[in-house]
């Protein structure tokens, strides 16, 4: 079964062309095994590329954990530089179905491949049991937090995952690795929840460091920096047009007032691709 590595802004997924290749039995399963950065190929999680009846593909995902993703700002870009590439589909505006609806991209191209993509995000969703989330609040907005003897403000929305974002001096291993999985398995987060530490510079500049839920701490996070930026606008932080710092690289984020829609615009890059010997894996990985 045929591979392709790719990563946007350090975020990197395994990518399955589900229009050539058969389905997968067990996706968790699989998930799992090419996950491993030890045993498997490595990645933050694995995404199916399929056709779709209402879009130019559909993207599922699952976590590196097995765990089903609504949406990824990063892996979506990639999709599109993938159907694109492939001509999949021949134009540069296209439409990705996945578990969070369809949504609009515009492809970036030099050299003959697509390098930068643009997503519409569509609006936040900010509502407190559409997030999910318990603490008060449509939606909770510096709402305090307890966790591991501790009080963190946090704001919490949905971007199709739900995040739940706090603003502190620097984000440190202490809170990305030790606090960030506590907050994902709070009993506030029913579905557990995306934990985004986030270092304001000035009214257009953050630096962020993210929990995944199901992945660990990953290198970037789409939908968490659109969530991170919304949740800042909310908090008075900075303003509706941010670039956001993370570890594998840049993500520009808008927010417009007239439309609540968020854009986002980033890099996509595939890294190789590969044979894998097994479909469905014996054991987990």
């Amino acid at each position: 079964m045929q591979f392709t590595k790719m990563e946007g802004a350090g975020n990197d997924y395994i990518y399955l062309n589900g229009f050539e290749s058969p389905g997968v039995d067990d996706i968790p399963s699989l998930a799992r095994a090419m996950s491993d950065r030890h045993f498997g190929v490595g990645g933050d999680g694995l995404v199916l590329i399929t056709p779709s009846e209402q879009a130019d593909a559909r993207m599922i995902m699952h976590n590196a954990d097995g765990s089903r993703a609504e949406m990824c700002g990063n892996a979506i870009r990639c999709v599109a530089k993938f159907v694109r590439d492939r001509n999949l589909a021949s134009h540069d505006e296209l439409a990705i179905e996945t578990d969070h609806g369809v949504l609009t991209l515009q492809c970036f191209s030099s050299n003959g491949a697509v390098d930068r993509v643009r997503v519409n995000m569509s609006q936040p969703i900010l509502t407190s049991a559409d997030i999910p989330t318990t603490l008060p609040g449509d939606p909770p907005i510096n709402a305090r937090l307890e966790v591991a003897g501790r009080s963190f403000d946090v704001t919490c929305v949905s971007t199709g995952n739900p995040h739940c974002v706090t603003f502190v001096e620097e984000p440190t291993d202490e809170l990305v690795l030790g606090i960030g999985p506590q907050i994902e398995m709070h009993a506030a987060f029913p579905s557990r929840v995306n934990v985004e530490f986030i270092q304001v510079l000035s009214a257009t500049e953050t630096v962020m460091r993210v929990w995944e839920r199901g992945s660990g701490e990953t290198w970037a996070c789409g939908t968490g920096a659109c969530g991170a930026v919304v949740a800042g606008v909310l908090a008075g932080k900075h303003g509706r047009q941010v670039t956001v710092h993370l570890r594998g690289g840049d993500l520009e984020i808008e927010w417009r007032e007239d439309s609540n829609e968020i854009f986002m615009t980033g890099p996509a890059r595939e890294v190789f691709t590969g044979e894998w010997p097994h479909a469905t894996p014996a054991t987990d990985g």
